[in-house]
């Protein structure tokens, strides 16, 4: 991979994997989720990973007008690079997934690299009571569920993106997803250099042992040789560890509570920024130094807080 003096950390704030029944601090209303992200900036992210919920029950919502109800409250606040989701949820249409990207035009836009089982269901074992109607369905639901991806799909994403200058982290759930980027490389619709976010320990995608970290990273490192940054995440309890291994490595490090709810065992987050700050504890004990938010722009080549349209 590239090499880089400085760590990125990536905060993704909410996702749409967790349902507000499972944590009181997972944010849900368009103020709780601005605060997420500016207090993960203040803590030290570099980047925030944003997805929309509806305010009344907490359930994904992937429109334009959902993302503006925060959006320009953290450009005012911060400089942190803001990288908008083009993944929204297993159970919406690759149309309404890409939308608001393609009309707010971010630095950053997420990127699945493949369709994919993506299994929620198991949550169902630990949480018995839920607040709102939709929750227990949607984890249900994805026992018989495809998180669609397609070539057509990513290509549409790509060229509906590819006037507006947006870079893309790369959403690498297993080895053939490598690949995938490796072919869209070659087509010409990404260009380097490549930010790899590989995820490890989501039900349907590669494991989270650190030989699976080890095996995404070779892999990565053949195809992509110094055309890429790597960046990781691990699921659940997986999250600290994960980010340290890709750190010794030369990485950078994704954290969150769409990535897992959880500071330590048994013990939820209070919130996105005390994960922030955990894992910027640990990399400056490795003796690593965090990237800023303009350093992070001038390693990913982005074009800049002036050029989105939020």
């Amino acid at each position: 991979m590239k090499s880089s003096s400085k760590v990125i950390i990536t905060c993704a704030v909410t996702g749409s994997i967790h349902t507000p029944s499972m944590s009181p601090h997972l944010p849900v209303t368009p103020q709780e989720i601005a605060d997420g992200a500016l207090g993960a900036a203040e803590a030290g992210a570099a980047i925030v990973h944003l997805h929309a919920r509806n305010p009344q029950d907490g359930r994904p919502e992937q429109t334009t007008e959902a993302f503006m109800r925060f959006l320009p409250q953290i450009k005012r606040a911060s400089d942190v690079v803001v990288n908008l989701t083009t993944g929204g949820a297993p159970t919406m249409s690759v149309e309404e997934r890409m939308k608001p990207a393609v009309e707010l035009r971010p630095e950053v836009a997420s990127l699945n690299l493949g369709s994919m089982n993506f299994g929620l269901y198991e949550m169902l074992d630990r949480y018995k009571e839920f607040r709102h109607d939709w929750e227990r369905p949607y984890l249900e639901g994805s026992e018989d569920r495809i998180f669609r991806n397609t070539f057509r799909d990513i290509a549409n994403v790509l060229q509906a993106c590819s006037q507006n200058d947006t870079r893309f982290e790369l959403e690498c759930y297993d080895i053939g997803h490598l690949y995938t980027a490796q072919h869209f490389l070659q087509r010409g619709l990404l260009k380097p250099p490549l930010f790899v976010q590989s995820v490890f320990g989501l039900r349907g995608g590669i494991g989270s042992h650190p030989e699976d970290v080890m095996h995404m990273s070779r892999t990565a490192d053949r195809l992509f040789g110094d055309q890429y940054y790597w960046s990781v995440l691990g699921a659940g309890s997986a999250q600290m560890r994960v980010a340290v291994q890709s750190a010794v490595f030369g990485g950078h490090v994704r954290v969150g509570l769409e990535d897992s709810l959880w500071i330590g065992r048994g013990k939820l987050a209070r919130s996105n920024a005390e994960q922030v700050m955990k894992v910027r504890r640990i990399l400056e004990e490795l003796g690593l130094e965090v990237a800023t938010p303009a350093e992070a722009r001038a390693l990913l080549q982005l074009k800049g807080r002036d050029q989105v349209g939020f």
